[in-house]
C-alpha cells in the first residue's frame, strides 16, 4: 500500500504534538510492508534533519510560507497536487486547518484519511479569522474524508454533534516504554541544583505556563525546587518574548527545544510533572511523563482527563492559587507512580490505522 502523508510540519526532530505523532506513526506503518512518504514544510528542514528517508519513510520537502496564518494552508495546497503525482493509494491529511484541503483532494481522485488531533480553532493565538478557517477545515474535513480517525473520545462527540459523523475510528495517541537515564549531566549543565519540577511544551498562551511560572513564583517554592521549563515558540511573537522575560524573573531554567538524551534525562529525573494547558487533543506529553512513572499535576480540561489518572492529579484551569496549592500537595508525597498506558501503545496504534486504511480499499 502506498500512503502520502501532509498536514505535518515535518519528521524527525521537530516541535509539536503533530509531529512527534507522525514520526512515531509512520515508521511503523513501513515496517509493515507500507510505502510512505511525508511532505514536510521547508523551513523546519534544518542541517540536522536535512535527508531523504527516515527509518523507512520517505520525506519531500516543498515550499511554505513561514507565516503563521498561511503557512499549513499554502504548505497543504501544493502537497495535494505533489501528492496526486504520486499516485498514493491513501492520502492522509493530519490536522483540522490542513483539512480545508480534503475537498480538492477528493476532487483530485484521492482517497482521503483525515485525522482530527483536535479543536484547534480554541487555541487562544488565533484571531476570529483563522478561528473560522479552522473550523471550516474541521466540518470539511469531517464532511470530504472517506476516513476520519479521532485521537480521544472528546474530539468523537465533538464531530458526531456538531456534524452528525458516527463513525470515526477512535485511535489514540500513543507513547513508548522508556529507558530511564542515569546519567544527569545534561541537567548538571543546564544549572539544575535542587528536585525540579519539570514542563514542557510550545510556548504559545493555551499552554497556560504564564500560570504555572506565576503559581511557582508566588507559592515560595523556589527556595527548595527548581522549575524547568522545556520548549519554544514556532513563530516568536509577543506572548512567547514575554514568558521568557517571565521565566527568567522567577528564576525558571529554560532548555529550549529539547529532544533524545537531554528530554530523557530531564524526565527521568524529575520530582513532579506539571500540565496547566487551556487546550489540547490529547496530550503526547502527558503520556511521555507517565511513561516515566512521575506524579503529575494537570488542568482539569477535557483532553487531559486520562482513564489512568486519579481526580487528585486535577486543577482548575487557569486558577493560579489552585496551581500553587496542587503543586505544594504533591510535592509534599514525593512518589513514584505506575500507569496502565497499554491503550497506548505505538505498535497496536499502527495496525489500527493500516485497518483504517484497508476498510477504504476493501470498499
Amino acid at each position: 500500500m502506498k500512503v502520502v502523508v501532509i498536514g505535518t510540519r515535518g519528521i524527525p526532530n521537530i516541535l509539536g504534538g503533530v509531529e512527534t505523532h507522525c514520526e512515531e506513526l509512520f515508521p511503523r506503518i513501513a515496517a509493515l510492508g507500507n510505502d510512505v512518504t511525508v511532505i514536510r514544510r521547508k523551513p523546519y528542514v534544518t542541517p540536522d534533519n536535512r535527508i531523504t528517508d527516515y527509518r523507512g519513510v520517505h520525506l519531500i520537502d516543498i515550499y511554505a510560507p513561514h507565516i503563521k496564518s498561511l503557512e499549513a494552508i499554502v504548505h497543504t495546497t501544493l502537497a495535494v497536487f505533489r501528492a496526486r503525482r504520486l499516485h498514493p493509494d491513501i492520502l492522509h491529511i493530519h490536522a483540522i486547518g490542513p483539512s480545508l484541503c480534503a475537498p480538492l483532494a477528493r476532487l483530485l481522485g484521492l482517497r482521503v484519511v483525515v485525522t482530527n488531533h483536535g479543536p484547534d480553532y480554541d487555541r487562544q493565538k488565533w484571531g476570529r479569522l483563522a478561528k473560522w478557517v479552522l473550523r471550516t477545515g474541521e466540518r470539511l474535513g469531517t464532511r470530504y474524508a472517506h476516513s476520519v480517525i479521532v485521537i480521544s473520545r472528546v474530539i468523537a462527540d465533538i464531530l458526531a454533534t456538531k456534524y452528525g459523523r458516527t463513525d470515526t475510528a477512535l485511535i489514540y495517541n500513543g507513547v513508548n516504554t522508556p529507558v530511564i537515564a542515569t546519567d544527569r549531566s545534561y541537567i548538571d549543565q543546564i544549572g539544575v541544583t535542587k528536585p525540579y519540577i519539570f514542563a514542557m511544551g510550545r510556548f504559545v498562551k493555551e499552554k497556560g505556563f504564564h500560570d504555572l511560572i506565576d503559581a511557582y513564583f508566588r507559592s515560595g517554592l523556589a527556595r527548595d525546587y527548581n522549575l524547568v521549563l522545556a520548549g519554544d515558540s514556532d513563530h516568536p511573537d509577543a506572548y512567547s518574548r514575554d514568558l521568557k522575560q517571565q521565566a527568567a524573573d522567577a528564576g525558571v531554567i529554560l532548555t529550549g527545544f529539547i529532544k533524545g538524551e537531554p528530554l530523557r534525562q530531564c524526565l527521568s529525573h524529575a520530582a513532579l510533572f506539571a500540565m496547566p494547558s487551556y487546550h489540547e487533543g490529547l496530550p503526547i506529553a502527558l503520556l511521555e511523563a507517565m511513561s516515566y512513572g512521575l506524579d503529575v499535576a494537570v488542568s482539569d480540561i477535557p483532553a487531559n482527563r486520562i482513564d489512568a489518572l486519579d481526580p487528585a492529579d486535577y486543577f482548575p484551569v487557569g486558577n493560579v492559587q489552585a496551581i500553587s496549592d496542587k503543586l505544594r500537595e504533591k510535592l509534599a508525597l514525593a512518589r513514584h507512580r505506575v500507569y496502565d498506558l497499554s491503550p497506548y501503545s505505538w505498535d497496536n496504534i499502527a495496525r489500527q490505522t493500516i485497518d483504517v486504511y484497508n476498510s477504504i480499499l476493501n470498499k
